[in-house]
């Protein structure tokens, strides 16, 4: 059965008809944010991570039903766009502290790194190397070491000093 649900998407008031069995993560690729990634289907690699009133939840495993009424936001909606419209958009100090610290290899995880991270940083600005490593064990990278993510979530933060 389709049903019309409202969801504050990236900061944008959206309608969106689907069934009842549609996840989250059918929801959001179908309308065409792609970010949010399909990995282990079970919840545990984070691959999938999107913010649900700020709140990190696997996408892959979330009834899009649950979005109805609340702010649903993606990797896409990190990014700032700038006045005019014309230059691209001001990336958010999370993806320029991923890219500054080559926090990743080939990317498959990243949105889910940084959605996570956000998270953790909108709840702890100031996080200790510990704390970041706790708050990001949801979510899986099979091509780099961890350090460099701890590295970028910490210049995030302005925890760590110069960048690297």
């Amino acid at each position: 059965m389709a049903r019309s649900i409202r969801v504050r998407l990236n900061g944008t008031e959206r309608e969106v008809q689907i069934e009842d069995h549609v996840l989250m993560l059918e929801m959001l690729r179908g309308l065409g944010f792609l970010g949010a990634k399909l990995s282990c289907d079970a919840e545990v690699c984070g691959a999938c991570t999107v913010l649900l009133d700020g709140r990190p939840v696997s996408a892959c495993t979330t009834l899009a039903l649950e979005a109805e009424g609340r702010r649903l936001e993606t990797i896409e909606g990190l990014a700032q766009e700038k006045k005019g419209g014309a230059a691209p958009p001001k990336l958010h100090p999370l993806q320029q502290a991923f890219i500054d610290n080559f926090a990743f290899q080939c990317g498959y995880c990243t949105p889910g790194m940084i959605i996570a991270a956000k998270s953790l940083l909108d709840e702890k600005p100031r996080p200790t190397p510990a704390e970041v490593r706790h708050w990001m064990e949801g979510n899986i990278c099979r091509c780099t070491g961890y350090q460099t993510i701890v590295d970028a979530v910490l210049d995030a933060a302005g925890a760590s000093g110069e960048p690297r």
